[in-house]
This record gives C-alpha cells, structure tokens and sequence, in this order.
C-alpha cells in the first residue's frame, strides 16, 4: 500500500497574504481522497522528533534557541514566518514524517510526505520558511541505524537546497543533487555534491533534456540504495518566485521520469514537496496532486 504522511499540524496558521500556501497541505489530500486516487487507509499520522534525533544534524545551541523561543528578530526574520511553539512543533513532525517515509519505502518502494523539502535549513539557523532541514535529519538518522548506507537527494526544487549543501558537505555517504534557478533564492550558494544551474525561461524540453542525460550516471556512480526526491513544484511557469517556464505536463514528465528511475533500478524513494507559489493555488495543488497519481500507478498498478 502506498503509505503518504499527513497531520493537521501540518496546517500553520499563516496571514491571509503571506507568500506560503498552507492551505496546499490541505487541499492535496482532499482533492487525492475525493477523486478516489488514496483513501483514509493511505495515510499515516507521523511522530515527532525527539531531542536526541535533532541533535543528529543540528546544533545544541540553535535547538536551544527553538525550543526557548529565543531567535533573534533577525533569525526568526530569516525563516520568514512567526515564531511560536506550533511552528517548532510542526517541525518536528514534519521532520519526523520524512524519516518514517524512507522506511516505509524501504518496505513498499515508495512513500511520500504530503509537506517536507525543508532544504534551506542548516545546522545552525534556519531560512525561507525552513525550520528543521527534514531530509538531513532523516538521512543521519538512517545512516547511523544502518537502515541505510549511501543516499541520493535528487533536489528539482527551484530554489538551490543550500542547507543541504551545507550540512552534507563532508559526507561522503550522501550524494546532494540540485537542479534549479541560477538567478534565484538563495543569491549565496554553497555548493552541491552536483549543482545544475538554470536560466530564467528554462522550458520543458531543455529541463527535461538535462535531466535526462543527468540522473541515470548519478545513479549508477553513486550506486545509492535510498533516493531522496524534492518534488517542487515551483519551476512551473505560473509560479511568483520561480522564474523557470515549465508547463504542468513537463512538471508531471520530470516525475515520471525521476519515479521510473528510482523503480526500474530497484532504489526505494522518499518523495517530499518542497515549494510551490503561484498565484492560482489550484496550479499548485493540481502539479503535486500528479505526483501521487504517479507514484501510485508505477508503484501499485
């Protein structure tokens, strides 16, 4: 069965205008439990991180600023949303979420987080709408259990995982890809394992051309037995924060193509969302909604 995580904590209150669609968190299971794709039994309540699991990839000091609700007005600034306890709570089960998908794709091949992609946390601080970095917490946590042993993260999120990049700069185990914007967020970039840089107006046949030519050698110079994949979808034409011109069909091509990769070598996948910002929240929910769809059909059909 096709396990996906899902909370209401998910849900943070955010102001009616803010940049972040919340409500995706929302409408995405809906719209997958209503037209039939998932039901009730699909989804999983995740638990939430311990102490001890967060200090695997963050710092004492940064946990301790958390948990007292002691950021700065320039830290808390930087992550771009209120600072409370929820948003903190939140965190840690989204975190948390990412980890118990990557088990259970162990077990079934698949699984995805309905949130996750939190990538531009770092070990000591976090940004844009990033609290705790999930996939760097879930890959330590697997590789100190010996659940895994060499891990891919394949980012296509428009905006470069610089906390990715960070944390995992001295692990050999974890290889970082990043395709995405080069005139985008973030403007200072530490460097990827592998960073793709694209133009502004980047269309579907160019993006999908290189991935294409990328992935497959990825895969087989790693030789990863965990695949780590930042589904975003906010390369789409249609997104504020963008600057790429993807069309829903190549979006829903690039996972395909990412999804097909992962099955017909044998590698289990953990699927997080990460951004996505258009104006229309419907283009949003419908792009990722096709990721499910995928994800059942090459996996469960």
């Amino acid at each position: 069965m096709l396990k996906v995580a899902f909370s209401p904590i998910f849900l943070y209150q955010v102001p009616e205008k803010h940049r972040f669609p919340m409500q995706k968190y929302r409408l995405i299971p809906e719209r997958l439990i209503q037209e039939g794709t998932l039901s009730e039994a699909n989804f999983f309540a995740p638990k939430k991180l311990t102490e001890a699991e967060i200090l695997t990839t963050h710092t004492a000091e940064y946990w301790e600023k958390l948990r007292t609700q002691t950021l700065s007005r320039k830290e808390a600034r930087a992550i771009g949303s209120e600072m409370t306890p929820e948003l903190v709570e939140r965190g840690r089960y989204i975190a948390h979420a990412t980890y118990e998908c990557a088990l259970y794709a162990k077990q079934y091949g698949i699984s995805l987080n309905v949130a996750g992609g939190t990538h531009h946390s770092f070990a000591d601080h976090g940004e844009g709408f990033c609290v705790f970095n999930d996939v760097c917490i879930a890959s330590n946590l697997l590789l100190n259990r010996g659940e895994a042993h060499r891990i891919l993260i394949v980012d296509l999120d428009v905006h470069q995982g610089n906390g990715n990049a960070s944390i995992m700069a001295d692990e050999p185990r974890v290889f970082v890809f990043s395709m995405h914007g080069e005139k985008n967020y973030p403007f200072r970039k530490p460097p990827s394992d592998l960073d793709i840089e694209l133009p502004n107006d980047t269309d579907d046949e160019t993006y999908l051309t290189q991935l294409k030519q990328t992935l497959p050698q990825l895969i087989v110079a790693h030789k990863p037995d965990l695949i780590f994949y930042q589904s975003a979808v906010d390369v789409l034409a249609t997104d504020k924060l963008g600057k790429l011109s993807l069309t829903p069909e190549g979006c829903k091509q690039r996972d395909d193509f990412v999804l097909r990769q992962a099955r017909d070598n044998n590698i289990p996948i953990a699927v997080v969302m990460g951004g996505g910002y258009s104006e229309d929240v419907e283009d949003v929910v419908e792009a990722h909604c096709n990721t499910f769809r995928l994800s059942k059909q090459l996996f469960f059909a």
